[in-house]
């Protein structure tokens, strides 16, 4: 458990008990702080019980609160905490902030942040995976991994390493990254942000955070990303800033078969450009691109049999994070991706796939967006309406060649049909492999894209 003196004797509230918000609660009550706690769930307000008032925060006096501690899933555009906390002049933060907080109090270490709207998840296990191959302790924490407080610190030189999405850096103040990252910036989300310039802001703010003596690193992909990259060029030494389009790393790629397509090439510069920033060398960072096995859900490969690739992308919740995946698989001369999409859709269009739809050898649209979907793909492919993951799959499996990609890659969220989009992918998985069972020669391919 990471904690710090500095919560002692002072009164914190936490609303949401999940596991971001029970590893803050813990933390707090481990520092000596006084803690008022609330969820609308009755099993976790009862593991606390004794040890916390409980209380919602919005229903009592905040005077002399040192902060709110609140979930990056209570919308601060709508939620009446921020209003209510803004009374009595009591910041509304993250278990972030309060790992900032601790930092002074813990062994020497570094931190690397790592944001934007695609890829990041990809590229903090990268650069985790290339530290803990050059023998460096290191720890994901953020938006992927374990809450960043709920592990022992780490030893002296110890690196974090943290995914941070848009929301998580709206309830961060103070953390001064050793590396910052930001990959690109896309639409998304706008339904917590008064437009894309707040939404990018929100991002930006990452490196106002920063010292100018720290280290900064950015895609170079989208516009708006190369407009802070000048920013922080502005106000720190030229050597401390990088902007990566990964080119120089092209003939190295076919050696890493779990980081293809251009999307993770960018994501494999971006991981380089933060290992050389930690003091690694290319004899380091080299084999441990090689060997990473990447992540579930994210252009994970499920199996192969008959020749063809099943590939689960189901993390694609928007057309931004599908377009990569299409881009990934060319045709080989004729298009061979069997493209599964559909779900809760974020948009109206699928403008940003449209670049790739030459690679697309027929597309199964399911879910809310299934009929959307077929009308606008209609015009460039062959569609079937197939409504269930399920049918989909089946449809797809039928019609793919040997030398054919069977794509989950919904450019939907999820919550049409599945809880999350890890229950969606998790549910492509169990169909392929169940419906391979029979076959002779079906493998699972044993690794992640």
């Amino acid at each position: 458990m990471i904690t710090s003196p500095a919560f002692a004797g002072k009164r914190f509230a936490v609303l949401g008990l999940a596991r971001s918000g029970m590893a803050a609660a813990e933390s707090l009550l481990a520092g000596g702080a006084q803690v008022t706690a609330w969820d609308n769930r009755e099993e976790p307000r009862r593991a606390l019980e004794g040890r916390v008032e409980l209380a919602d925060p919005l229903g009592i006096d905040l005077t002399g609160y040192a902060g709110v501690v609140v979930s990056p899933g209570v919308p601060l555009n709508t939620h009446p905490i921020g209003p209510h906390a803004a009374r009595y002049g009591v910041p509304v933060i993250g278990d972030i902030e309060l790992f900032a907080l601790c930092r002074p109090h813990l062994p020497a270490h570094r931190v690397v942040g790592i944001t934007g709207t695609n890829g990041k998840s990809t590229t903090t296990a990268l650069v985790h995976h290339v530290l803990q191959s050059a023998a460096l302790q290191a720890r994901m924490g953020g938006n992927i991994g374990l809450p960043v407080l709920a592990g022992k610190p780490l030893d002296a030189g110890g690196v974090y390493v943290l995914e941070l999405s848009s929301y998580q850096i709206d309830l961060t103040h103070s953390l001064e990254c050793d590396v910052a990252a930001l990959l690109n910036i896309t639409p998304d989300h706008l339904d917590r942000y008064d437009g894309f310039a707040a939404y990018a802001g929100s991002k930006g703010r990452l490196f106002s955070m920063q010292r100018a003596d720290q280290f900064a690193v950015f895609g170079d992909g989208d516009a708006e990303t190369r407009g802070f990259a000048a920013r922080e060029l502005a106000r720190r030494e030229a050597w401390r800033v990088r902007t990566v389009d990964g080119k120089d790393l092209i003939a190295l790629q076919q050696d890493w078969p779990s980081l293809q397509g251009p999307h993770n090439l960018q994501n494999a510069a971006v991981a380089v450009a933060i290992a050389e920033a930690l003091g690694l060398t290319p004899m380091q960072w080299r084999p441990a691109l090689a060997s990473f096995r990447g992540l579930p859900h994210r252009m994970e490969r499920v199996a192969e049999a008959g020749g063809v690739l099943y590939i689960n992308d189901s993390k694609a919740t928007n057309p931004a994070s599908t377009a990569p995946a299409l881009a990934a698989f060319p045709p080989r001369p004729q298009p061979r991706i069997h493209w599964i999409v559909g779900g809760l859709p974020k948009g109206d269009d699928l403008d940003e796939c449209a670049p790739y739809f030459g690679h697309v050898a027929a597309a199964y649209t399911i879910g809310d967006a299934g009929p959307r979907f077929a009308e606008l793909l209609r015009p460039h492919m062959p569609v079937t309406r197939s409504e269930m993951m399920c049918e989909a799959i089946q449809q797809a499996m039928a019609a793919a060649r040997p030398g054919d990609v069977v794509l989950l890659s919904p450019a939907c969220a999820s919550f049409d049909q599945f809880r999350d989009y890890e229950a969606r992918g998790d549910a492509f998985r169990q169909i392929v492999t169940t419906l391979l069972e029979p076959e002779d020669g079906a493998a699972l391919a044993g690794g992640r894209g």
